[in-house]
């Protein structure tokens, strides 16, 4: 079983991916990562108010929009870099930036702080567990399988508690409601 678990994912010591080392994969995804944030802060900076009028505003929904606006505007490019550590904020809060017209050279040095913290520790610790576990499976797959339980049910215990909260605060979910 070990070698069955070595042979998709290398061991941590020669950690590739394509046949390229994992430190260049995570480089290149870094790159990408800040690239693809100027493209969103020049697209909302373009769009400007269309912006929720847009297929990906109407999606988000206005109020939802808001909440990211009053983020930005009490904290500038403070909250870009916080954002990358916020699942929900890492995609709406670049367009946002733009539309508030986020001052550009400090929105670069904080998607350029936010991409060299955030993709290095994601990549390798998300490598690391995924090795700790493949590692697990091959000692003992029952275990492997009881951890993957046990972080299930945590996952669906904190869904179902937020999904509890937002509906005594009547806040739509973010993942049940529907789409327009």
């Amino acid at each position: 079983m070990g070698t069955l678990a070595a042979s998709f994912i290398p061991s941590p010591t020669q950690a590739s991916l394509f046949g390229l080392p994992l430190w260049l994969v995570t480089l290149i995804g870094g790159v990408a990562l800040f690239g693809a944030f100027q493209v969103y802060y020049w697209v909302g900076r373009r769009l400007g108010e269309k912006l929720y009028e847009s297929r990906v505003g109407a999606r988000l929904g206005r109020g939802r929009i808001q909440k990211v606006e009053k983020v930005v505007a009490r904290w500038g490019a403070l909250a870009v870099y916080a954002c990358f550590w916020v699942p929900m904020l890492r995609h709406t809060l670049p367009w946002v930036a733009g539309v508030l017209r986020v001052s550009y050279p400090w929105y670069v040095v904080a998607s350029a702080l936010g991409c060299l913290t955030w993709v290095p520790v994601t990549m390798f610790g998300l490598y690391t567990v995924i090795w700790g576990w493949l590692a697990l499976a091959a000692r003992s797959p029952l275990a492997a399988a009881g951890a993957a339980a046990a972080l299930a049910a945590v996952i669906a215990a904190v869904v179902l508690v937020r999904r509890r909260r937002r509906r005594a605060t009547g806040e739509p979910d973010l993942i049940a409601s529907p789409r327009p």
